[in-house]
């Protein structure tokens, strides 16, 4: 299971250099390339907060939407069998598919 770190609604990994004997980390789930690094936590999470804040200085800069991490949809691929069984699931329990599939993951995950 992989560390994350969050701030302003935006996610970073947590990831460990020993050849470097550095912290380091990318904001995650979205386009644009985000890295930070510190050499211990405090300073990983200073440079976390430090680019994502010059991330949105600069997107309000050059009048750019900045990327969000999540939008609520998102596709999913699961092959033909199992794409028919969600369906008639969803038919025949008077639901939408994506309901069906939100009720899975909420159970999945939670």
């Amino acid at each position: 299971m992989k560390n994350i770190i969050e701030y302003k609604g935006y996610l970073g990994s947590v990831e460990y250099s020993d050849e470097d004997e550095v912290f380091f980390g990318e904001v995650l789930f979205i386009n644009d390339v985000i890295t930070f690094e510190g050499t211990d936590v405090k300073s990983l999470k200073e440079g976390f907060h430090y680019m994502v804040d010059d991330y949105l200085e600069m997107c309000k800069r050059v009048n750019k939407k900045p990327d969000k991490p999540f939008s609520g949809s998102f596709n999913v691929r699961t092959g033909s069998d199992l794409h028919q069984k969600a369906a008639i699931f969803a038919e025949t329990h008077n639901k939408s598919l994506n309901k069906v599939v939100t009720e899975a993951l909420e159970k999945y995950i939670a």
